[in-house]
């Protein structure tokens, strides 16, 4: 917009003045440090306010550097403060040599300080930071949240970013990942590089959206009060120690900002005296189960190091058996000094004082310390924080009820019913789980042991007697399976085991056992012996299926094969079967010499193993014999051969390549049916032919096969092969047709060598079987 326009010119003006404001906080922020320097060499030089501004005037003149920088010098040295640590830190190992007062790290802190300290509001407290100690930083918006009770955040001032922005993040509700939620829960706070690359949500990431961004705790006292957000416009790497001291330094003046921001008017009174701590001892006396109020303690420094406990309900039990009033009143760390340590509960409780998010456990162990001795036990923990207190509850287990449930449990998980038996006085006790086993009412009698074998199976009398024998009269611990014949006409297999009690005088006068349901593992043995006798049946039907498939294939295509006598030409073959006898498969090959005078070629795979692999390869191998006595080119015998897959077979699949080998021109025309293309070793190179055109056998109806004519001369060798040659689990065809070609090219001097050598060398891992068809022009 043009400046000479009436817009322009009141825009510039309001920038004008804006600036003219701007320098006006500065230059009240300087004259309130400059001031505050004087008051401290009043202090220490016990001399006027007119001397202290003379002294001050004269040293800055000595030090040769400016009135703003030797004031903030002053206050550092008097404060001996969190500003001046950082500041000594910093520059111990920063040199500035020749720094202005704006360009001054102990400036920035200290102006920034002063801003804060004077704001009547965060906002104003935002501003300020960003103005005098980010912005030096690089930084170009700052963000302050206060961290409510339930975990959530609110945004209590910001600078930087467009109000709209700010208006949209006013509250983030708990549990939302968020920078400042991970700069909560983090001790050390958060530091992104990049924004762009943790992909949280926050508050201007699409005005700074690679931008880097801090957050960083600001607590104090042991609380956090909630958390300091910085963002950059750019990626940043990490930034020094120094720097992230003086980031801390700031979150710092931000919590106590923040700890007005958050408490109610009546905060400046001690802890125990505040209306929530009474409100939640009153909510804790509701409770039916232990409760402890606790506040925290804080030494002379402001410092969090342990909490008292202010209240503890009617209900509360002590770990030690302690009463209430000996705990009550006490600090956790005095009665409970074993919190701090295996059981980590002092740090559970402070850190839920300091974030405000809920803790509960499990089964945590307590220990209280009585006379040096360790007592212990074992609670469910809840800690929660209200306001500036935290509501410590505790329900201490019961273990021996604990273990009587597991027992229970056990029983009734295994169908186990306990029983003991008085000989003496003839009284029986059952537990309720025996009732069931019987199938008979809890309110119903007992059966004592001697009438054991009326509620079993006749043929199982021999056994309980000699059960009986063996506890009664040897009274020695015995046990037996045996049937039980119940009420409702149902019978269970149980197993019974005994011991028996003797008295002082070695008299037998108690037993004690249990009679477990075995009835599922019964069954269980039974079904597994069928299943066990089935499986032997299968397999040895398996194994002769597998035996007749290999004596079918051997039939056909032996391992090795009396070489074809051809002038000019020399044909070999040879056939790997599979090392399991379960893998016998549909590999096939042929090497006839036709009526014509032509050679016919090939291999083949059928999918699948066993007996149909097998057979459908007898089918596939003997037609396209058949056919080529028709003299049709490779292409139509593949065309035909494709009809007798679909048609004649049962729908079988197959790969399979074809040749015509012409000895008069050394031509050979040759077709593929989704088959590897034949490789050729000419002059000690070898190359894989080209993959021409061709869907595998027995998909389609009809099919269409390409086929081409290659030219050999003499010395040139031909290999046709199934997969089962290169095949790998953990390569693919492209790298182990690549070692075969490596392996073809090194050719000994004869052709039966050659083919030994390419299986003695492959890498295949498949166990599959393989042929291979091999021809060298001579």
């Amino acid at each position: 917009m043009p400046a000479t326009s009436p817009v322009g010119r009141l825009a510039a003006t309001v920038e004008r003045l804006r600036q003219e404001v701007r320098a006006a906080q500065a230059e009240a922020e300087g004259r309130a440090l400059i001031e505050l320097a004087k008051g401290i060499l009043v202090e220490r030089l016990g001399c006027g306010p007119a001397q202290a501004a003379r002294q001050l005037a004269e040293l800055t003149e000595r030090a040769r550097t400016t009135t703003l920088e030797l004031a903030v010098d002053v206050i550092n040295q008097a404060a001996r403060d969190r500003v001046s640590e950082v500041t000594d830190a910093f520059l111990a190992t920063t040199a500035e040599p020749d720094r202005t007062a704006e360009e001054s790290a102990a400036v920035r802190l200290r102006a920034a300080e002063s801003g804060a300290l004077a704001a009547d509001d965060t906002q104003a407290v935002a501003d300020s930071l960003l103005q005098h100690a980010l912005r030096p930083l690089g930084a170009v918006a700052v963000a302050i949240w206060a961290a409510g009770s339930d975990g959530s955040l609110t945004l209590a001032g910001s600078a930087g970013f467009p109000p709209a922005e700010a208006a949209r993040w006013r509250y983030v509700p708990p549990d939302v990942a968020t920078v400042a939620r991970r700069g909560l829960t983090e001790p050390e706070g958060q530091w992104l590089p990049s924004l762009a690359e943790s992909g949280l949500p926050t508050i201007g990431r699409h005005d700074f959206p690679d931008g880097a961004r801090a957050a960083v705790p600001a607590g104090a006292g042991g609380r956090i009060h909630g958390v300091l957000e910085i963002a950059w416009p750019g990626p940043e790497g990490a930034r020094p120690p120094q720097v992230v001291r003086q980031m801390e330094a700031l979150a710092e003046l931000c919590a106590h900002t923040l700890e007005a921001y958050a408490l109610p008017s009546g905060a400046a009174q001690e802890p125990r005296m505040l209306p929530d701590v009474v409100e939640l001892m009153d909510l804790a006396d509701g409770l039916h189960d232990p409760a402890l109020v606790l506040v925290p303690h804080l030494d002379d420094s402001g410092q969090l190091v342990d909490f008292r406990i202010q209240h503890v309900n009617s209900h509360f039990l002590d770990p030690a058996g302690r009463s209430r009033a000996v705990v009550n009143g006490a600090l956790l760390l005095e009665a409970y000094p074993m919190a701090a340590g295996a059981s980590e509960l002092f740090q559970r409780v402070e850190r839920v004082y300091a974030t405000g998010e809920p803790f509960r456990a499990h089964r945590m162990r307590l220990t209280a310390l009585v006379d040096q001795v360790p007592l212990s036990a074992v609670a469910d923990i809840s800690v929660s924080r209200h306001g500036s207190s935290v509501l410590l509850i505790w329900r201490i287990e019961d273990e021996a009820a604990r273990l009587a449930s597991l027992l229970q449990h056990a029983q009734r998980l295994g169908r186990i019913g306990g029983f003991e038996e008085n000989l003496l006085t003839g009284e029986i006790t059952w537990n309720g789980q025996l009732f069931s086993l019987y199938g008979r009412p809890p309110t119903s009698l007992p059966v004592p042991l001697e009438d054991l074998p009326a509620h079993a199976h006749p043929d199982d009398a021999v056994t309980i007697r000699r059960f009986l024998r063996t506890l009664l009269h040897h009274r020695r611990p015995a046990s037996a399976a045996f049937r039980l014949l119940r009420p409702d006409q149902v019978t269970r297999h149980i197993r019974v085991v005994a011991e028996p009690v003797l008295d002082t005088g070695g008299q037998l006068f108690v037993v004690r056992g249990a009679y477990q349901d075995i009835s599922a593992q019964h069954w269980t043995e039974v079904a597994l012996a069928a299943t066990r006798d089935q499986l032997a049946h299968t397999e040895q039907q398996a194994d002769e299926r597998n035996r007749l498939a290999l004596q079918l294939q051997h039939a056909i295509m032996p391992p090795a094969q009396a070489p074809l006598k051809m002038p000019d030409l020399q044909v070999a073959v040879r056939y790997r079967p599979a090392e399991t006898e379960q893998l016998v498969g549909g590999d096939w090959y042929d090497a006839v010499v036709l009526p014509s005078g032509m050679v016919l070629l090939c291999v083949g795979d059928v999918a699948g193993h066993g007996i149909e692999a097998a057979t459908s390869m007898v089918v596939l191998r003997n037609a396209l014999r058949g056919l080529a006595v028709t003299g049709a080119g490779p292409g139509q015998l593949l065309s035909w051969l494709n009809i007798v897959a679909h048609h004649l077979t049962g729908a079988v699949t197959a790969t399979a390549v074809c040749g015509l080998y012409d000895a008069e021109r050394r031509t050979l025309r040759w077709a593929r049916a989704g088959h590897l293309p034949p490789v050729l070793v000419r002059d000690a190179e070898a190359t894989a032919l080209p993959t021409l055109r061709g869907l595998l056998l027995g998909a389609l109806p009809e099919a269409v096969y390409e086929e081409t004519e290659l030219q050999l001369a003499e010395g040139d060798t031909l290999l046709m092969y199934t997969d089962g040659l290169i095949e790998r689990r953990d390569r693919s065809v492209e790298e182990s047709l690549s070692h075969l070609l490596d392996t073809a090219r090194s050719a000994p001097r004869t052709l039966d060598q050659q083919l030994d050598r390419l299986l003695t060398y492959s890498r295949s891992d498949t166990d599959d079987d393989t042929c291979i068809v091999g021809i060298r022009v001579l």
